[in-house]
Protein backbone atom coordinates (compact mmCIF):
# COMPACT_ATOMS: atom_id res chain seq x y z
CA UNK A 1 0.00 0.00 0.00
CA UNK A 2 2.88 2.19 0.61
CA UNK A 3 4.15 1.98 -2.65
CA UNK A 4 1.61 2.86 -4.20
CA UNK A 5 0.71 6.02 -2.61
CA UNK A 6 4.33 7.32 -3.52
CA UNK A 7 3.30 6.56 -7.02
CA UNK A 8 -0.13 8.20 -6.51
CA UNK A 9 1.71 11.14 -5.44
CA UNK A 10 4.68 11.60 -7.97
CA UNK A 11 1.82 11.28 -11.10
CA UNK A 12 -0.38 13.52 -8.97
CA UNK A 13 2.07 16.37 -8.12
CA UNK A 14 3.56 15.84 -11.94
CA UNK A 15 0.56 16.52 -13.15
CA UNK A 16 -0.26 19.41 -11.15
CA UNK A 17 3.02 20.97 -10.87
CA UNK A 18 1.28 23.54 -13.54
CA UNK A 19 -0.50 25.79 -10.55
CA UNK A 20 2.57 25.86 -8.52
CA UNK A 21 6.41 27.63 -9.27
CA UNK A 22 7.35 26.96 -12.66
CA UNK A 23 10.28 25.20 -11.78
CA UNK A 24 10.72 24.58 -8.08
CA UNK A 25 8.10 22.71 -6.84
CA UNK A 26 9.80 19.59 -5.24
CA UNK A 27 9.02 15.87 -5.54
CA UNK A 28 8.86 13.52 -2.74
CA UNK A 29 12.06 12.39 -1.40
CA UNK A 30 14.39 10.83 -4.32
CA UNK A 31 15.33 8.04 -1.97
CA UNK A 32 11.58 7.08 -1.84
CA UNK A 33 10.47 7.65 -5.58
CA UNK A 34 13.32 5.64 -6.31
CA UNK A 35 12.95 2.75 -4.03
CA UNK A 36 9.39 2.40 -4.66
CA UNK A 37 8.48 3.24 -7.98
CA UNK A 38 11.05 2.10 -9.83
CA UNK A 39 11.58 -1.15 -8.25
CA UNK A 40 9.67 -3.39 -10.99
CA UNK A 41 9.09 -3.12 -14.76
CA UNK A 42 5.44 -2.63 -14.14
CA UNK A 43 5.71 0.91 -11.78
CA UNK A 44 8.52 2.24 -13.96
CA UNK A 45 6.56 2.10 -16.95
CA UNK A 46 3.67 3.72 -15.31
CA UNK A 47 5.60 6.55 -14.28
CA UNK A 48 7.15 7.36 -17.61
CA UNK A 49 4.09 6.89 -19.21
CA UNK A 50 2.16 9.10 -17.39
CA UNK A 51 3.93 12.11 -19.18
CA UNK A 52 1.90 11.02 -22.67
CA UNK A 53 -1.41 10.95 -20.74
CA UNK A 54 -0.41 14.57 -18.98
CA UNK A 55 0.05 15.65 -22.32
CA UNK A 56 -2.95 14.85 -23.64
CA UNK A 57 -5.26 14.64 -20.95
CA UNK A 58 -6.44 18.38 -20.52
CA UNK A 59 -8.15 20.71 -22.97
CA UNK A 60 -5.45 23.33 -24.20
CA UNK A 61 -2.68 22.11 -22.28
CA UNK A 62 0.47 22.81 -23.75
CA UNK A 63 0.42 20.04 -26.51
CA UNK A 64 -1.90 20.17 -29.55
CA UNK A 65 -4.10 22.97 -29.49
CA UNK A 66 -2.12 25.64 -27.55
CA UNK A 67 1.10 25.35 -29.62
CA UNK A 68 -0.66 24.09 -32.89
CA UNK A 69 -3.07 26.69 -33.21
CA UNK A 70 -1.53 29.87 -31.23
CA UNK A 71 1.87 29.36 -33.64
CA UNK A 72 -0.54 29.36 -36.39
CA UNK A 73 -2.22 32.92 -35.77
CA UNK A 74 1.32 34.20 -35.21
CA UNK A 75 2.43 33.05 -38.98
CA UNK A 76 0.48 33.52 -41.84
CA UNK A 77 -2.02 30.12 -41.97
CA UNK A 78 -4.95 30.72 -39.45
CA UNK A 79 -6.78 33.46 -36.98
CA UNK A 80 -9.71 32.92 -34.67
CA UNK A 81 -13.11 34.22 -35.98
CA UNK A 82 -14.96 35.49 -32.68
CA UNK A 83 -13.64 38.18 -30.58
CA UNK A 84 -10.97 36.02 -27.40
CA UNK A 85 -8.82 38.27 -26.05
CA UNK A 86 -6.47 35.53 -24.95
CA UNK A 87 -6.18 34.21 -28.74
CA UNK A 88 -6.46 37.64 -30.16
CA UNK A 89 -2.89 38.83 -28.56
CA UNK A 90 -0.98 35.91 -30.49
CA UNK A 91 -2.85 37.00 -33.58
CA UNK A 92 -2.10 40.60 -33.13
CA UNK A 93 0.96 40.44 -31.74
CA UNK A 94 -0.10 42.01 -28.39
CA UNK A 95 1.37 39.42 -25.57
CA UNK A 96 2.54 40.81 -22.47
CA UNK A 97 4.13 38.77 -19.47
CA UNK A 98 1.06 38.18 -18.21
CA UNK A 99 -0.72 37.31 -21.05
CA UNK A 100 -2.51 33.74 -20.03
CA UNK A 101 -0.96 31.17 -22.68
CA UNK A 102 2.14 32.68 -22.65
CA UNK A 103 2.33 31.27 -19.44
CA UNK A 104 0.60 28.01 -19.26
CA UNK A 105 2.79 26.96 -21.92
CA UNK A 106 6.05 27.75 -19.89
CA UNK A 107 4.28 26.20 -16.95
CA UNK A 108 3.48 23.16 -18.25
CA UNK A 109 6.59 22.16 -20.18
CA UNK A 110 8.82 23.19 -16.71
CA UNK A 111 6.56 20.85 -15.01
CA UNK A 112 7.16 18.00 -18.07
CA UNK A 113 10.82 18.41 -18.07
CA UNK A 114 10.58 18.30 -13.97
CA UNK A 115 8.44 14.54 -14.52
CA UNK A 116 11.49 13.55 -16.71
CA UNK A 117 14.01 14.44 -14.26
CA UNK A 118 12.62 12.74 -11.81
CA UNK A 119 12.21 9.56 -13.91
CA UNK A 120 15.86 9.66 -15.06
CA UNK A 121 16.61 10.00 -11.42
CA UNK A 122 14.59 7.21 -10.32
CA UNK A 123 15.70 4.77 -12.97
CA UNK A 124 19.11 5.85 -12.92
CA UNK A 125 19.42 4.34 -9.68
CA UNK A 126 17.02 1.58 -9.95
CA UNK A 127 18.78 -1.82 -9.69
CA UNK A 128 15.46 -4.56 -10.02
CA UNK A 129 14.36 -3.41 -13.61
CA UNK A 130 14.84 -5.44 -16.57
CA UNK A 131 17.75 -3.99 -18.52
CA UNK A 132 15.72 -3.76 -21.58
CA UNK A 133 12.75 -1.92 -19.87
CA UNK A 134 15.15 0.24 -18.00
CA UNK A 135 16.92 0.97 -21.38
CA UNK A 136 13.71 1.86 -23.00
CA UNK A 137 12.15 4.07 -20.33
CA UNK A 138 15.77 5.80 -19.78
CA UNK A 139 15.81 6.29 -23.79
CA UNK A 140 12.01 7.99 -23.42
CA UNK A 141 12.74 10.18 -20.75
CA UNK A 142 16.11 11.48 -22.42
CA UNK A 143 13.76 12.23 -25.63
CA UNK A 144 11.04 13.85 -24.17
CA UNK A 145 13.27 16.12 -22.17
CA UNK A 146 14.85 17.33 -25.43
CA UNK A 147 11.32 17.53 -26.84
CA UNK A 148 10.51 19.89 -24.41
CA UNK A 149 13.59 21.62 -24.47
CA UNK A 150 13.58 22.29 -28.47
CA UNK A 151 9.83 24.19 -27.76
CA UNK A 152 10.86 26.39 -25.16
CA UNK A 153 14.40 27.38 -26.88
CA UNK A 154 12.05 28.09 -29.71
CA UNK A 155 9.10 29.92 -27.91
CA UNK A 156 11.06 31.75 -25.74
CA UNK A 157 14.72 31.89 -26.59
CA UNK A 158 17.56 31.45 -24.20
CA UNK A 159 15.65 29.39 -21.00
CA UNK A 160 16.53 27.79 -17.70
CA UNK A 161 18.69 24.40 -17.97
CA UNK A 162 16.97 22.24 -15.46
CA UNK A 163 18.51 18.44 -15.77
CA UNK A 164 17.42 17.77 -11.74
CA UNK A 165 15.02 17.42 -9.62
CA UNK A 166 17.14 19.35 -6.74
CA UNK A 167 14.24 22.32 -6.54
CA UNK A 168 16.25 24.63 -4.71
CA UNK A 169 18.85 25.03 -7.20
CA UNK A 170 15.87 25.20 -9.86
CA UNK A 171 14.75 28.20 -8.40
CA UNK A 172 17.73 30.53 -8.91
CA UNK A 173 19.14 28.68 -12.17
CA UNK A 174 19.32 32.14 -14.87
CA UNK A 175 18.91 31.52 -18.70
CA UNK A 176 21.02 29.09 -20.59
CA UNK A 177 22.04 30.13 -23.87
CA UNK A 178 20.10 28.83 -26.75
CA UNK A 179 23.49 27.27 -28.02
CA UNK A 180 24.30 25.38 -24.62
CA UNK A 181 20.02 24.36 -24.53
CA UNK A 182 21.18 22.78 -27.53
CA UNK A 183 24.06 20.97 -26.80
CA UNK A 184 22.02 19.40 -24.28
CA UNK A 185 18.92 18.81 -26.23
CA UNK A 186 21.64 16.93 -28.84
CA UNK A 187 23.16 15.03 -25.89
CA UNK A 188 19.77 14.04 -24.60
CA UNK A 189 18.84 12.77 -28.32
CA UNK A 190 22.15 10.83 -28.49
CA UNK A 191 21.19 9.01 -25.60
CA UNK A 192 18.05 8.17 -26.39
CA UNK A 193 19.31 6.64 -29.72
CA UNK A 194 21.49 4.66 -28.15
CA UNK A 195 19.18 3.23 -25.44
CA UNK A 196 16.17 2.93 -27.36
CA UNK A 197 14.92 0.12 -29.51
CA UNK A 198 13.97 0.15 -33.49
CA UNK A 199 10.36 -1.58 -32.34
CA UNK A 200 7.52 0.42 -30.14
CA UNK A 201 7.30 -0.90 -26.98
CA UNK A 202 3.56 -1.66 -27.61
CA UNK A 203 3.24 -2.07 -30.51
CA UNK A 204 1.28 1.14 -30.88
CA UNK A 205 2.62 3.86 -32.18
CA UNK A 206 2.47 6.11 -28.72
CA UNK A 207 5.70 6.07 -27.17
CA UNK A 208 8.96 6.79 -28.80
CA UNK A 209 11.57 4.53 -30.41
CA UNK A 210 14.85 4.86 -31.86
CA UNK A 211 13.40 6.74 -35.20
CA UNK A 212 11.37 9.02 -32.63
CA UNK A 213 14.65 10.18 -31.63
CA UNK A 214 16.64 10.30 -34.67
CA UNK A 215 13.52 12.27 -36.57
CA UNK A 216 13.80 15.30 -33.78
CA UNK A 217 17.69 15.10 -34.01
CA UNK A 218 17.61 15.36 -37.71
CA UNK A 219 14.99 18.51 -37.20
CA UNK A 220 17.60 19.67 -34.58
CA UNK A 221 20.42 19.51 -36.99
CA UNK A 222 18.24 21.45 -39.58
CA UNK A 223 17.54 24.33 -37.15
CA UNK A 224 21.34 24.99 -36.45
CA UNK A 225 22.11 24.41 -40.28
CA UNK A 226 24.33 21.18 -39.81
CA UNK A 227 23.07 20.21 -42.98
CA UNK A 228 25.49 17.22 -43.68
CA UNK A 229 24.44 15.61 -40.13
CA UNK A 230 20.61 16.60 -41.07
CA UNK A 231 20.36 14.64 -44.13
CA UNK A 232 22.12 11.76 -42.60
CA UNK A 233 19.72 11.21 -39.96
CA UNK A 234 16.58 11.65 -41.34
CA UNK A 235 17.59 9.61 -43.89
CA UNK A 236 17.88 6.72 -41.29
CA UNK A 237 14.48 7.53 -40.44
CA UNK A 238 13.34 7.73 -44.27
CA UNK A 239 15.04 4.20 -44.76
CA UNK A 240 13.00 2.15 -41.79
CA UNK A 241 10.74 0.51 -43.60
CA UNK A 242 8.20 1.01 -41.28
CA UNK A 243 7.15 4.33 -42.42
CA UNK A 244 5.73 5.13 -45.51
CA UNK A 245 3.84 7.73 -47.10
CA UNK A 246 0.45 7.56 -46.65
CA UNK A 247 -1.38 7.44 -50.50
CA UNK A 248 -4.63 8.11 -48.56
CA UNK A 249 -4.56 11.56 -47.39
CA UNK A 250 -7.51 10.90 -44.76
CA UNK A 251 -5.67 7.73 -43.40
CA UNK A 252 -2.49 10.13 -42.32
CA UNK A 253 -3.81 11.06 -39.00
CA UNK A 254 -5.64 7.85 -38.08
CA UNK A 255 -4.38 5.69 -35.26
CA UNK A 256 -0.93 3.94 -35.79
CA UNK A 257 -0.94 5.49 -39.53
CA UNK A 258 2.39 4.18 -41.62
CA UNK A 259 3.37 7.63 -41.42
CA UNK A 260 3.33 8.32 -37.99
CA UNK A 261 6.60 8.24 -36.32
CA UNK A 262 5.25 9.57 -32.98
CA UNK A 263 1.58 9.98 -31.72
CA UNK A 264 -0.65 10.73 -28.47
CA UNK A 265 -3.31 8.76 -27.90
CA UNK A 266 -6.59 10.23 -26.68
CA UNK A 267 -7.18 9.28 -22.90
CA UNK A 268 -10.62 11.36 -22.15
CA UNK A 269 -13.25 10.18 -24.47
CA UNK A 270 -16.40 12.10 -22.65
CA UNK A 271 -18.72 12.23 -25.42
CA UNK A 272 -17.15 10.51 -28.25
CA UNK A 273 -14.32 13.74 -28.41
CA UNK A 274 -10.82 11.89 -30.13
CA UNK A 275 -8.38 14.43 -30.66
CA UNK A 276 -8.25 18.06 -29.10
CA UNK A 277 -7.35 18.96 -32.35
CA UNK A 278 -10.11 17.79 -34.12
CA UNK A 279 -12.95 18.66 -31.08
CA UNK A 280 -11.53 22.29 -31.50
CA UNK A 281 -11.32 23.16 -35.03
CA UNK A 282 -13.88 20.69 -36.71
CA UNK A 283 -17.01 22.33 -36.58
CA UNK A 284 -19.90 20.59 -34.61
CA UNK A 285 -22.11 19.85 -37.75
CA UNK A 286 -22.27 20.20 -41.48
CA UNK A 287 -23.54 23.89 -41.06
CA UNK A 288 -21.87 24.85 -38.43
CA UNK A 289 -19.62 27.74 -38.08
CA UNK A 290 -15.96 27.55 -37.37
CA UNK A 291 -14.47 29.69 -35.60
CA UNK A 292 -10.24 28.54 -36.37
CA UNK A 293 -10.09 29.89 -39.92
CA UNK A 294 -7.54 29.58 -42.47
CA UNK A 295 -5.65 32.49 -43.79
CA UNK A 296 -7.34 32.94 -47.47
CA UNK A 297 -4.91 35.19 -48.56
CA UNK A 298 -1.18 33.76 -47.10
CA UNK A 299 -2.69 30.08 -47.05
CA UNK A 300 -5.24 29.19 -49.46
CA UNK A 301 -4.21 30.69 -51.86
CA UNK A 302 -0.90 28.44 -52.09
CA UNK A 303 -2.03 25.54 -53.36
CA UNK A 304 -2.24 24.88 -56.76
CA UNK A 305 -4.49 23.29 -58.97
CA UNK A 306 -5.58 19.51 -57.57
CA UNK A 307 -3.67 19.53 -54.56
CA UNK A 308 -5.15 16.22 -52.43
CA UNK A 309 -3.83 18.79 -49.42
CA UNK A 310 -6.53 21.52 -50.15
CA UNK A 311 -9.50 19.25 -51.20
CA UNK A 312 -8.52 16.88 -48.26
CA UNK A 313 -7.39 18.60 -45.03
CA UNK A 314 -9.22 21.83 -45.22
CA UNK A 315 -13.29 22.28 -45.18
CA UNK A 316 -15.14 24.89 -46.50
CA UNK A 317 -17.94 26.72 -45.39
CA UNK A 318 -20.34 29.55 -47.45
CA UNK A 319 -21.46 32.66 -45.60
CA UNK A 320 -24.43 34.28 -45.97
CA UNK A 321 -23.46 36.47 -48.71
CA UNK A 322 -21.35 33.96 -50.37
CA UNK A 323 -18.11 34.25 -49.76
CA UNK A 324 -16.25 31.25 -48.80
CA UNK A 325 -14.24 30.95 -45.89
CA UNK A 326 -11.65 27.48 -45.38
CA UNK A 327 -11.23 25.86 -41.75
CA UNK A 328 -8.64 23.14 -40.76
CA UNK A 329 -9.76 19.59 -41.34
CA UNK A 330 -6.82 17.03 -41.01
CA UNK A 331 -8.50 15.78 -37.40
CA UNK A 332 -12.53 14.51 -38.72
CA UNK A 333 -13.76 13.49 -35.78
CA UNK A 334 -15.32 16.61 -33.46
CA UNK A 335 -17.63 14.42 -31.50
CA UNK A 336 -18.07 10.90 -32.74
CA UNK A 337 -19.05 7.39 -30.71
CA UNK A 338 -18.16 7.03 -27.66
CA UNK A 339 -15.72 5.09 -26.50
CA UNK A 340 -14.49 4.76 -30.17
CA UNK A 341 -11.05 6.08 -31.09
CA UNK A 342 -9.72 6.44 -34.83
CA UNK A 343 -7.58 9.46 -34.80
CA UNK A 344 -4.66 10.03 -32.67
CA UNK A 345 -2.96 13.15 -31.76
CA UNK A 346 0.11 13.46 -34.73
CA UNK A 347 3.61 14.40 -33.25
CA UNK A 348 6.13 13.60 -35.63
CA UNK A 349 5.37 12.01 -39.02
CA UNK A 350 7.73 11.00 -41.84
CA UNK A 351 6.74 13.75 -44.66
CA UNK A 352 8.45 16.09 -42.70
CA UNK A 353 11.84 13.88 -42.70
CA UNK A 354 11.47 14.19 -46.26
CA UNK A 355 11.35 17.88 -46.45
CA UNK A 356 14.35 17.81 -43.51
CA UNK A 357 16.59 15.79 -45.92
CA UNK A 358 15.32 18.18 -49.54
CA UNK A 359 16.39 21.25 -47.08
CA UNK A 360 19.92 19.75 -46.00
CA UNK A 361 20.62 18.26 -49.68
CA UNK A 362 19.83 22.05 -50.96
CA UNK A 363 22.24 23.90 -48.87
CA UNK A 364 24.39 21.06 -49.80
CA UNK A 365 24.22 21.99 -53.12
CA UNK A 366 22.74 18.54 -53.83
CA UNK A 367 19.62 19.75 -56.30
CA UNK A 368 18.55 16.92 -57.93
CA UNK A 369 18.58 14.65 -54.50
CA UNK A 370 17.04 17.57 -52.99
CA UNK A 371 14.28 18.21 -55.81
CA UNK A 372 13.77 14.35 -55.68
CA UNK A 373 13.08 14.48 -51.79
CA UNK A 374 10.04 17.72 -52.50
CA UNK A 375 8.88 15.67 -55.29
CA UNK A 376 8.05 12.56 -53.12
CA UNK A 377 5.62 14.96 -51.32
CA UNK A 378 4.23 16.42 -54.20
CA UNK A 379 3.13 13.52 -56.03
CA UNK A 380 1.69 12.19 -53.26
CA UNK A 381 0.00 15.72 -53.18
CA UNK A 382 -1.34 14.76 -56.39
CA UNK A 383 0.58 18.13 -58.44
CA UNK A 384 2.84 17.75 -60.88
CA UNK A 385 7.30 17.49 -59.92
CA UNK A 386 9.28 20.45 -60.23
CA UNK A 387 11.55 21.22 -63.48
CA UNK A 388 14.77 19.95 -63.28
CA UNK A 389 16.09 23.47 -64.11
CA UNK A 390 15.28 25.01 -60.92
CA UNK A 391 18.31 26.72 -59.13
CA UNK A 392 19.38 26.54 -55.29
CA UNK A 393 17.30 29.53 -54.51
CA UNK A 394 13.87 28.80 -55.82
CA UNK A 395 14.10 25.11 -54.60
CA UNK A 396 14.56 26.12 -50.85
CA UNK A 397 11.36 28.76 -52.06
CA UNK A 398 9.84 25.32 -52.95
CA UNK A 399 10.62 23.25 -49.97
CA UNK A 400 9.71 26.25 -47.85
CA UNK A 401 5.96 26.13 -49.82
CA UNK A 402 5.43 22.45 -48.96
CA UNK A 403 6.54 22.84 -45.67
CA UNK A 404 3.75 25.44 -45.24
CA UNK A 405 1.11 23.24 -47.15
CA UNK A 406 2.32 19.94 -45.59
CA UNK A 407 2.86 20.69 -42.13
CA UNK A 408 0.21 23.80 -41.27
CA UNK A 409 -1.63 23.77 -38.09
CA UNK A 410 1.08 20.97 -36.76
CA UNK A 411 2.90 21.73 -33.68
CA UNK A 412 4.34 25.61 -34.57
CA UNK A 413 6.67 24.71 -37.63
CA UNK A 414 5.32 27.59 -40.00
CA UNK A 415 6.19 30.44 -36.95
CA UNK A 416 9.16 28.48 -36.28
CA UNK A 417 10.23 28.51 -40.09
CA UNK A 418 9.52 32.06 -40.71
CA UNK A 419 11.88 32.55 -37.73
CA UNK A 420 14.65 30.49 -38.68
CA UNK A 421 15.26 31.28 -42.33
CA UNK A 422 14.40 35.39 -41.54
CA UNK A 423 11.08 35.15 -43.15
CA UNK A 424 8.08 37.72 -43.19
CA UNK A 425 5.42 35.60 -45.13
CA UNK A 426 4.04 33.24 -47.62
CA UNK A 427 5.80 35.34 -50.18
CA UNK A 428 8.92 34.75 -48.30
CA UNK A 429 10.42 38.48 -48.25
CA UNK A 430 13.58 38.38 -46.19
CA UNK A 431 13.21 40.65 -42.80
CA UNK A 432 15.62 43.14 -42.51
CA UNK A 433 17.71 43.88 -39.84
CA UNK A 434 15.86 47.22 -38.63
CA UNK A 435 11.98 45.48 -38.57
CA UNK A 436 13.47 42.30 -37.02
CA UNK A 437 11.95 42.77 -33.71
CA UNK A 438 12.93 40.50 -30.61
CA UNK A 439 8.84 40.62 -29.54
CA UNK A 440 8.01 39.03 -33.53
CA UNK A 441 10.14 36.26 -32.87
CA UNK A 442 10.16 34.98 -28.85
CA UNK A 443 7.19 34.95 -26.58
CA UNK A 444 8.00 36.60 -23.36
CA UNK A 445 9.03 34.85 -20.23
CA UNK A 446 6.08 34.70 -17.81
CA UNK A 447 5.42 37.19 -15.22
CA UNK A 448 4.86 34.60 -12.32
CA UNK A 449 8.50 33.00 -13.60
CA UNK A 450 10.54 36.34 -12.58
CA UNK A 451 8.67 37.39 -9.94
CA UNK A 452 9.25 33.48 -8.24
CA UNK A 453 13.40 33.49 -9.60
CA UNK A 454 15.20 36.71 -9.13
CA UNK A 455 18.13 35.47 -11.34
CA UNK A 456 15.41 34.78 -14.61
CA UNK A 457 15.89 37.76 -16.76
CA UNK A 458 12.97 39.30 -19.68
CA UNK A 459 13.14 38.68 -23.14
CA UNK A 460 14.02 42.41 -25.08
CA UNK A 461 11.47 44.42 -26.08
CA UNK A 462 8.75 43.25 -23.20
Amino acid sequence: MKRIYIYITLLAITTTVACNKYVDTPLPKNELVSELVFTDDKTATAAVTGLYTDMNGFNYQFANVLLSFLSAMQADEMYYFSAFENYDVFRENRLVPSSQYVKSMFADQYGFIYHTNACLEGLQKATGLSPNVKNQLLGESYFMRSFFYFYLVNMYGDVPLITTTNYEENGLKPRATRAAVYDNIIKDLNDAVSLMGDDYPTGTRVRPNKAAANALLARVYLYNQQWAQAEATASKVIADNKYSLQKDLNKVFLANSGEAIFQLQPVNVAGGRNTWEGFTAAPANATATAVFRLDTLNFIRRFEPNDLRLTNWTGFRKTSTGATYYFPFKYKIRVGTLGVITEYSMVMRLAEQYLIRAEARIQQGKLDEGRADIDAIRVRAGIPVLSNTLSKDDLLKAVAKERHLELFTEWGHRWFDLKRTKQSSAVLQPIKGANWQDTDTLYPIPVDATSTNPNLTQNPGY
